[in-house]
């Protein structure tokens, strides 16, 4: 069978092939310490499971749903955001449930992008990024991120002659895999410079409510004028620990919001209702449910911190978000000490350069496993480099 070209020149994807590694290895017997994907452990709120049971009950949510989500959700979706960034979003124009960010990701690259067109992604970048640009014929440029600069791209570095042709700019803050961070004056700057160049901003925020200390992060939305030019994404996997329930939200400028949608309603036929109803007993939990299971991933953050810099995996302590970016021991690339981890001691993180060249000399260590697994993670590690 002759296959499109587009699925012969399209990369397998990183985590299904982790998976696939975890498995094998499981199957001969190991116990796989799984660090590697940021995959909640933790529940969904009970009210949330309860919710979706109640509503499975009712025939009429068997039959096809809205292919833009129930007006309900729309309501709690706004209502959600007003609360969190005092933005004020109007239901239907300016908010689009997605059946997880990932697709509108994919989506929102699709209703801007043309062949021969520029998306500018910074780099490390989640890798959908990069290949929803390649898939519609459009050219990835990379704007590296550096430790030095705490993570936030440099516009002023872009050549005029890239600019000419960039149509998408992506942001992702609180940064995956970095765990970098932007504040309000960051996305100003970002709003002003995209303005000039005619560029739309896609901002990825699936970990907005992954947040410790006292730092709180920002929308884009909340600079004056953003929704002229922005859009944002928001997810439900990590903030109400729903990765499975596949939930999450499109929401800004509405010609844009607009377009992803009826791309989707030529693909797919909605998102089930017992799932959005369920989703919106998770919007109208209170913010204390966030704060308390917070508290837990700032437990796992300090012990993934000390342990890595007492192994002389040197990292700092993230702001926001579910991992450790920490760099790899001297001699090492990023996928040699992944792998050699994995072989020596069953233990499973990302090799840094899996998210683009300026990865390269970092590993990224997920939050998602109990503070007895993680200390485990760390004594097997230290074990192995020692011998």
């Amino acid at each position: 069978m002759q296959l499109s070209h587009l699925v012969n020149t399209l990369p397998p994807y990183h985590f299904a092939d982790a998976k696939r590694k975890i498995a094998e290895k499981q199957a001969a017997g190991v116990d796989v310490i799984t660090l590697s994907m940021g995959d909640p452990d933790l529940p969904a709120p009970q009210a949330v499971v309860e919710r979706l049971c109640a509503e499975m009950q009712r025939p009429i949510n068997h039959r096809y749903p809205e292919y833009r989500g129930l007006r309900a959700l729309h309501e709690a979706i706004a209502a959600w955001f007003e609360r969190r960034f005092h933005v004020t979003l109007t239901p239907e124009q300016d908010i689009l449930p997605l059946l997880g960010s990932k697709e509108g990701l994919a989506y929102a690259a699709s209703a801007v992008l043309n062949a021969g067109d520029i998306a500018l992604v910074p780099d490390p970048y989640y890798t959908v990024y990069v290949t929803a640009a390649t898939t519609v014929g459009a050219e990835p440029y990379l704007l590296p991120m550096r430790e030095e600069n705490h993570y936030l791209i440099d516009l002023e570095a872009i050549p005029s002659a890239v600019l000419a042709r960039a149509r998408l700019l992506w942001l992702n803050y609180p940064n995956n895999p970095t765990t970098g961070i932007a504040d309000l004056a960051f996305f100003e700057r970002v709003v002003a410079f995209a303005r000039r160049h005619n560029l739309v901003i896609v901002h990825d925020m699936a970990y907005a409510e992954v947040y410790f200390d006292d730092f709180r992060p920002v929308s884009i939305l909340q600079v004056p004028g953003a929704r002229d030019v922005a859009v944002e994404l928001h997810s439900l996997s990590k903030t109400y620990n729903m990765a499975g329930f596949r939930v999450g939200m499109l929401v800004g400028n509405p010609a844009l919001v607009d377009a992803v949608g009826r791309l989707k309603s030529n693909i797919d036929s909605g998102m089930f209702r017992p799932v959005q109803y369920a989703a919106i007993e998770a919007l109208n939990l209170p913010a204390s449910w966030i704060e308390e299971r917070n508290v837990i991933y700032q437990r796992r953050r300090d012990l993934l911190v000390e342990g890595c810099n007492a192994l002389g995996l040197r990292t700092e302590s993230p702001r926001a978000g579910l991992y450790v970016w920490a760099h790899v021991p001297q001699g090492y690339t990023s996928k040699d000490f992944t792998q050699w981890l994995f072989e020596q001691c069953g233990v499973m993180v990302t090799a840094g350069a899996n998210f683009g060249p300026s990865g390269e000399g970092y590993i990224r260590i997920s939050l998602t496993e109990s503070d007895e697994r993680i200390r485990t993670a760390i004594s097997r590690i230290q074990s192995v480099l020692r011998r």
